[in-house]
């Protein structure tokens, strides 16, 4: 079978591999779609821990069950299924173990023809989504509604500011807070982007490459009771000044690396918190599928691709004018 292997640091390859033998508690999924994030381009530059040389890449995976390794599990065999990707989170829905991985490093992953899971990874497909749409929301759909839900406790009527929008996680926030009720803003670099979050109903949208300062856009606003973030750096004491008392930032990643100074003096003055998050418990990726199937949720897209494409695909996962996942048909 054909899969994307980590053949060295900063080199991949999408060669022919042996295919998986199903072991008792596992089964074969025959993957149809898989789904590009930030963490595989990371993997493939080396910026990740655990790396393994040899490994298929991957973690966004849905498809069809096609063997079990249990008599008990045939039910299994022909459902259409979204791969959970945790490994070992644990039982502490607060914090994840420390012996917590995620499929596609170092474990093989999605980024095949066909992957060999735990019986417990699987999902049944929402029903009103493709294949391609369903292998957007492993990753992605997890850390957006972790990061809101139970980090940042939103609830609707509340003002949201999604950073960043455009990404994978962002762009599930954007979603997730819109269907909840709540009154979501966004930020870009891109005026593309902005004008996409518009269309889609955000109530505002600021661009931080044009602007040095939050104020004119959202002074007139009431203030943020919440800010979801990827990228950290300085721009967080600009999110200090915009919450209300009692406002939450919870951010994900820090691409932009460590803020110079932290107003610590507003933060405690105006009761914030400052939250950080990772992808979620195995709980939360049930309740992450149980909504997108209430609210009947269709994950933004920005591009469907061969699979044989996958290598050539990578640099794009930070294009500027990105919206959406970059999607593979296997």
């Amino acid at each position: 079978m054909k899969a994307l292997v980590l053949k060295d640091a900063g080199l991949i390859e999408l060669r022919e591999i042996s295919k998986p033998t199903v072991t008792t508690g596992k089964a074969l999924v025959r993957i149809k779609a898989a789904a590009l994030n930030r963490r595989d381009d990371w993997i493939r530059e080396g910026k990740y821990p655990n790396i393994k040389f040899g490994v298929t890449m991957g973690s966004d995976g849905s498809g069809i069950v096609e063997e079990v390794g249990d008599e008990n599990d045939l039910p299994w065999v022909g459902q259409e299924v979204v791969i959970n990707p945790n490994i070992e989170w644990g039982s502490d829905l607060e914090v994840q173990s420390s012996r917590y991985t995620i499929l596609g490093m170092p474990v093989d992953g999605t980024f095949a023809e066909y992957v060999c899971v735990p019986i417990d990874r699987l999902h049944h497909k929402p029903f009103h989504l493709d294949f391609l749409q369903a292998s957007t929301l492993p990753l992605g759909g997890l850390t957006a509604f972790r990061a809101l839900f139970r980090r940042g406790e939103l609830r609707a009527g509340q003002n949201v500011l999604i950073s960043g929008f455009g990404g994978g996680v962002a762009q599930f926030a954007f979603l997730f807070a819109q269907a909840a009720g709540a009154n979501v803003y966004v930020s870009s670099g891109s005026d593309e982007k902005i004008e996409k979050a518009l269309k889609l109903g955000a109530k505002g949208a600021y661009n931080y490459k044009k602007h040095s300062t939050y104020t004119d856009l959202w002074k007139t606003k009431g203030g943020f009771d919440l800010v979801i973030d990827s990228a950290g750096g300085d721009q967080i004491n600009s999110f200090i000044k915009i919450l209300k008392p009692r406002g939450k930032i919870v951010f994900y990643g820090a691409t932009n690396g460590l803020p110079a100074k932290l107003d610590l003096y507003r933060m405690f003055w105006n009761q914030l918190s400052l939250l950080g998050t990772t992808m979620g418990s195995d709980h939360e990726f049930s309740e992450m599928l149980t909504f997108v199937s209430k609210h009947q949720l269709r994950p933004l897209i920005d591009s469907i691709r061969p699979f044989s494409k996958i290598v050539e695909s990578f640099p794009d996962i930070t294009r500027p004018n990105k919206v959406g996942k970059i999607v593979f048909q296997v």
